[in-house]
């Protein structure tokens, strides 16, 4: 039996989840093919970038994704000299991760066709674009 009142395509939960599919994956192509890295290994560098050394755990916070996918991302960008990891001397249960030079050229390499695909998707939305910003900042920070 088929419930009418329900409709998926309307559903926000729906479309904001097809939408992050379909942004993340147009973004992809551009370290997937270049680079060789996944969407979660693209989160991890991306995280990296902004900061010197930083654990595990933060990434998973950061990046909302769950510790074995992370520690899966970080084993295989340090099979490819994008990271190193170290333990972190204060406490010894902490892996610390951070770019290696390689992974910093690569960052460089992406950060400004990121910027161009960031553009090129807000342009869709023409003078809304700051407008969208807000809401998703604010849906962001709600934490459902």
């Amino acid at each position: 039996m088929i419930v009418s009142a329900f409709n998926l395509e309307t559903f926000l939960p729906y479309q904001l989840a097809v939408l992050s599919q379909r942004v993340s994956q147009g973004f992809s192509r551009h370290y997937r093919d270049e680079y060789g890295i996944s969407v979660a290994e693209w989160r991890v560098v991306a995280h990296l970038s902004q900061e010197s050394a930083v654990s595990v755990r933060e990434i998973c916070r950061r990046v909302d994704m769950d510790k074995p996918k992370v520690s899966r991302a970080a084993s295989r960008l340090e099979d490819a000299g994008y990271v190193i990891k170290k333990t972190n001397p204060q406490d010894r249960r902490l892996v610390e991760l951070s770019l290696t030079s390689k992974g910093r050229q690569m960052v460089s390499d992406l950060t400004p066709r990121a910027k161009a695909y960031e553009d090129e998707i807000l342009s869709v939305l023409g003078a809304q674009g700051d407008e969208f910003r807000a809401l998703v900042k604010a849906l962001v920070a709600a934490k459902y």
